[in-house]
């Protein structure tokens, strides 16, 4: 079982999916966030060096560069990934049968086989269908 699969399927049985979706896209809009501060860090780290400062102030400048893109570099590809996982997810969460969106339940037995599917059941129908990730 990936690490989604379970993520997914413990968050909708803890809090169900709109409440999952929702903690889903907060998480990434919050990594937009903080690569929005890496951004304005790279800035000002460019703006304040100079070449004739001391070694140490420019050693020091060049750290705070490193260390804001490779911070800014993680945040983005966490709120792609995020985003589009949730997006993913969310495109999958419309019963079949009777178009009800997002009102399942994670079925008790998932197949060992299908590690990277969740199985899942519509509460209106009772419709079964796979949501895939």
């Amino acid at each position: 079982m990936g690490v989604w699969h379970s993520d997914l399927a413990d968050g909708i049985r803890k809090h169900g999916f709109r409440k999952w979706y929702e903690r889903e896209l907060i998480a990434s809009h919050a990594h937009l966030v903080l690569t929005f501060f890496c951004t304005i860090g790279l800035f000002a780290a460019f703006e304040v060096f100079d070449r004739q400062s001391p070694a140490f102030d420019q050693l020091s400048n060049v750290a705070a560069v490193l260390l804001c893109a490779v911070i800014g570099i993680w945040a983005l590809r966490r709120y792609l990934y995020l985003l589009t996982h949730a997006e993913a997810t969310a495109n999958q969460a419309v019963c079949p049968v009777c178009k009800t969106y997002a009102r399942f339940d994670v079925a008790a037995e998932q197949n060992p086989r299908n590690a990277g599917v969740l199985n899942v059941r519509c509460r209106k129908c009772t419709h079964r269908w796979p949501i895939e990730g």
